[in-house]
């Protein structure tokens, strides 16, 4: 009887390992080339980190999010995600003193107890960046053209860039009652979820995925239509400068985002054919947050990316790679010589696989031949007494017409293998 994996959970088989360490090093060099930093967060939080943050009444706290008591009964949980994350660690290594403006990031696995469909898994991995410490319009279309320059590098094509302002404190307060009183207006059209909502998280209203109420919301009023003048003079701005830098964006009033913590801007970044989970990832401003976790009043921006959204956008080419040489020893005595000269060849900088000496030659040549190796280098018997390698060139089917010695160093070895099998040691 087989043990199967968790509903939701699924291994990283290595050909999609290997698509996956390709976004990541692609991700990292353009968060470097932004001047952003990397910072490595610990899977567990306290629970109340992410009630206090995305907020009580969200679906991921109310019905996501794994959490459990820990032996001393404190509540413990798996990160949703990593700006909460992020944020309490900046403030408990007191950053704000050394880095009053950071630019942080952060990758690795988020957990949400979401139905398991085409895109979405229970544990995934996200990319994510913040940068703490700015208000002003430029950083908003900073974080927002370091999302798209992103995707793009790692060969994502055709996403479009959504975009909303969701207002301050000054002017949401207002929209919030508006929305109060559409959903009591239309209460009986709405599903239950949204009922819940309509007095604990009004905004929630606008990202039902029921499809009865997002056509019910189209006709809601929406947050661009009671932007106070900053807020509005913020957005601008941010257009504006997006612009200048040929990013082009679409305006998408309905947009609200998962989280309370979001402020002013808000975006998304959607790529068309992956059915409904169509966003890559998404993000906006957070102003008031560094101040509700304890720490000084400054603004946040930030987003983060889904890995494995980004792959299927972009059909993910890298592949595993295997083996280029196999040292093949014959014998019993032959196994300490291979492992040796195995050695010098990795250290050299090629990728070697060390072949069993309880296998014939035969099958250690044809399982080389099916993972695609370019050398084989036998040693057995007859090498071991005349102290030079065979080496079988697998691209021409025969033996190289001079071998290298058993002692040489990795560097020599790869010379006169490479050099059509002259001894260059």
């Amino acid at each position: 009887m087989t043990t199967s994996s968790v509903k939701g959970f699924r291994d990283i088989l290595p050909e999609e390992a290997a698509g996956r360490r390709a976004v990541l090093a692609t991700a990292s060099e353009m968060l470097v080339a932004y001047s952003y930093r990397e910072v490595e967060l610990p899977l567990l939080e306290h629970g109340e980190l992410f009630a206090r943050t995305i907020g009580e009444s969200t679906d991921i706290v109310e019905k996501e999010m794994y959490a459990f008591e820990d032996r001393d009964g404190s509540l413990l949980a798996l990160r949703p995600e990593g700006t909460a994350s992020l944020v309490r660690a900046y403030i408990e290594a007191g950053l704000s003193r050394s880095l009053p403006v950071a630019r942080l990031y952060y990758q690795g696995p988020m957990f949400r107890r979401e139905r398991p469909q085409k895109g979405r898994f229970r544990q995934f991995t996200q990319i994510g960046a913040e940068l703490i410490g700015r208000n002003d319009a430029g950083a908003d279309a900073e974080s927002i053209s370091l999302a798209a320059d992103i995707c793009s590098a790692a060969g994502v094509e055709g996403f479009r860039i959504e975009i909303n302002s969701l207002g301050d404190q000054q002017c949401r307060p207002a929209y919030r009652e508006a929305l109060v009183a559409f959903g009591r207006e239309h209460i009986a059209e709405l599903c239950d979820d949204c009922r819940s909502r309509i007095e604990r998280n009004p905004l929630r209203l606008l990202d039902c995925k029921v499809e009865g109420c997002r056509t019910l919301m189209g006709a809601a009023p929406m947050m661009g239509d009671q932007l106070c003048d900053p807020c509005r003079a913020h957005h601008d701005s941010v257009l504006e400068i997006l612009d200048a830098s040929g990013i082009e964006v679409v305006a998408r009033p309905s947009m609200v985002r998962g989280l309370d913590y979001y402020c002013r801007t808000a975006f998304e970044l959607i790529a068309d054919g992956l059915g409904a989970q169509d966003a890559i990832g998404g993000g906006g401003r957070y102003d008031g947050l560094v101040a509700k976790l304890g720490g000084p009043d400054l603004a946040g921006v930030g987003f983060a990316l889904g890995v494995e959204r980004m792959l299927m956008a972009a059909g993910s080419q890298a592949t595993d790679a295997g083996p280029e040489m196999l040292v093949a020893p014959l014998c019993a005595e032959a196994a300490a010589t291979a492992a040796s000269l195995a050695r010098r060849l990795r250290q050299a900088g090629r990728r070697v696989e060390i072949g069993s000496a309880e296998r014939r030659l035969k099958a250690q040549m044809k399982s080389a031949d099916k993972t695609g190796v370019a050398f084989v280098v036998i040693i057995g018997e007859q090498e071991l007494a005349g102290g030079s390698a065979t080496v079988r060139d697998m691209a021409a089917g025969q033996d190289l017409p001079a071998c290298f010695p058993l002692m040489a160093t990795g560097a020599e070895a790869i010379a006169a293998m490479e050099g059509g099998g002259r001894d260059e040691a």
